[in-house]
This record gives C-alpha cells, sequence and structure tokens, in this order.
C-alpha cells in the first residue's frame, strides 16, 4: 500500500522555526520527485517547494517565492524520508502543509500544478501565531 505521512506541524511563534518530515511505504522515494503543498482556510492548494526524483540525477529544487529563502527541502534516501525545515516563519505560513510523490514530473511543474502529483499524505497543521 503507498502511504505518505507527515509529521512535524505545530504551533510556533513569528520568526520561529519547524522541520517537517515526510515518510513514505509502499514505495521508494528515489523515483519521484517530491513537494511539498499548503492549504489556508478558504484557499487553493498551492505548491511550496518541490525536489526532483534521485533517479532524474538533477537534484533540482523549486521554491515559491514567498518561501525562498527561508524555507529548505532536503531528502535522506537512507531513510526513505523528505524534510521541509521552515525558518523565520510568518502568520501567513499558517496552513495545513501536504507532501506529495510527482513520478518524473519537473519540480517547477509539479509546484505550480499541485494536481499533477499523484499519491498525497493527510497533512500537518502549521500555525505561526504569537
Amino acid at each position: 500500500q503507498v502511504q505518505l505521512v507527515e509529521s512535524g506541524g505545530g504551533l510556533v511563534q513569528p520568526g520561529g522555526s519547524l522541520r517537517l518530515s515526510c515518510a513514505a511505504s509502499g514505495f521508494t522515494l528515489d523515483y519521484h520527485a517530491i513537494g511539498w503543498f499548503r492549504q489556508a482556510p478558504g484557499k487553493e492548494r498551492e505548491g511550496v517547494s518541490c525536489i526532483s526524483s534521485i533517479s532524474s540525477g538533477d537534484g533540482s529544487t523549486y521554491y515559491a517565492d514567498s518561501v525562498k529563502g527561508r524555507f529548505t527541502i532536503s531528502r535522506d534516501n537512507a531513510k526513505n524520508m523528505v524534510y521541509l525545515q521552515m525558518n523565520s516563519l510568518k502568520p501567513e505560513d499558517t496552513a495545513v502543509y501536504y507532501c506529495a510523490a510527482g513520478g518524473l514530473l519537473t519540480v517547477q511543474f509539479m509546484c505550480v500544478h499541485p494536481r499533477s502529483s499523484h499519491s498525497w499524505g493527510q497533512g500537518t497543521q502549521v500555525t505561526v501565531s504569537s
């Protein structure tokens, strides 16, 4: 059974940090582009950051303009995990964060077109508030 599970969300003050984790079971993340997406109440789901598959060989990443310089996406191939390090968090980062697998999609396409991803986790809530 293919499954993605997010963890690491929570309540943090503005300026704080969180690290989200995406764990996969039933398939190997190496062969998939992986993305982090978020959805705030009343808003559409948007791509936050995406990382290319190991098999693509290019190691490319994509970041939404709103998170550049603050968020970092990374993979741990041995653990079959993908992470999103979020620093300098702002109230507008508040949302449910999801990870998704996108096969051989390019990172920009995957992040700009969330519906192109084929497997999704259940999400983890991130709340940035004082």
